[in-house]
């Protein structure tokens, strides 16, 4: 006897195929539940077993108190790219905005002085909203005496590279590891998620034409706003997998 696909699944393969076709484009709201259930000829229950599949699936937010809507599609992280981070999102048509969370000398943490040297570098801690929202806490770390001469520089609408470019110094290449991790305290407050949170840590290093480290950068990037792609050629870019262990 053959198996009947369940109805919570036929329902969330039509969603789906409603979504992907642009029946349903970003940001369009679905009729309300009762209406919804009512007419896929379900119930209540049925209905959102499948709508909390295409949640799962990052095609619907619901949003407490307002509906359910289509979700945009999440911005891309790209590791093919040496351009600064808002630079690639806005090049995605996306809204972003940077919020300094601090901007001053420091000597570095021993993670970033193994790649700087201990003398003191600028510390700069800025948070990425994407459409007002945030997504991705930035601590960058720059060498002196180019972090020196940026410590006041307005960097909240500036790129980074941009700004050392203009102080003479020019970013060659860079080298990256990102991993998954969840949130912890005090980044989990600033980008408004619980603890534990799963996350994309990338760890980056820039070197200028010198092959010197420039810059050291951590990046705490939310998977439920962004995510992470590449493009991949016979020769170029090189992209390694290694054990964390």
């Amino acid at each position: 006897m053959e198996r009947r696909t369940p109805k919570y699944q036929v329902i969330a393969a039509d969603l789906t195929a409603k979504i992907r076709g642009g029946e349903l484009p970003p940001g369009s709201a679905l009729p309300p539940q009762k209406e919804l259930s009512a007419a896929y000829g379900v119930t209540l229950v049925t209905l959102r077993q499948a709508l909390r599949r295409l949640e799962d699936d990052g095609l619907l937010s619901q949003q407490p108190g307002r509906g359910t809507f289509v979700a945009s599609p999440k911005a891309t992280y790209r590791l093919d790219s040496l351009r600064g981070l808002a630079e690639d999102l806005r090049a995605q048509g996306r809204t972003v905005s940077t919020e300094i969370l601090g901007q001053a000398l420091h000597r570095p943490p021993a993670w970033v002085a193994a790649h700087l040297g201990g003398g003191r570098a600028l510390r700069l801690e800025r948070l990425r909203l994407l459409a007002g929202r945030p997504a991705v806490h930035q601590l960058s770390w720059v060498r002196s005496p180019v972090g020196a001469e940026l410590r006041d520089t307005d960097l909240s609408d500036t790129s980074l590279y941009a700004a050392i470019a203009e102080h003479g110094v020019v970013v060659h290449r860079a080298s990256e590891v990102l991993r998954p991790e969840v949130l912890a305290s005090p980044v989990a407050e600033l980008l408004r998620q619980a603890a534990g949170t799963p996350v994309f840590v990338s760890d980056r290093v820039t070197y200028g034409l010198d092959d010197q480290p420039i810059v050291v950068d951590r990046a705490t990037i939310l998977g439920t706003v962004m995510e992470v792609r590449t493009e991949r050629a016979a020769t170029g870019l090189s992209v390694q997998w290694t054990s964390s262990s």
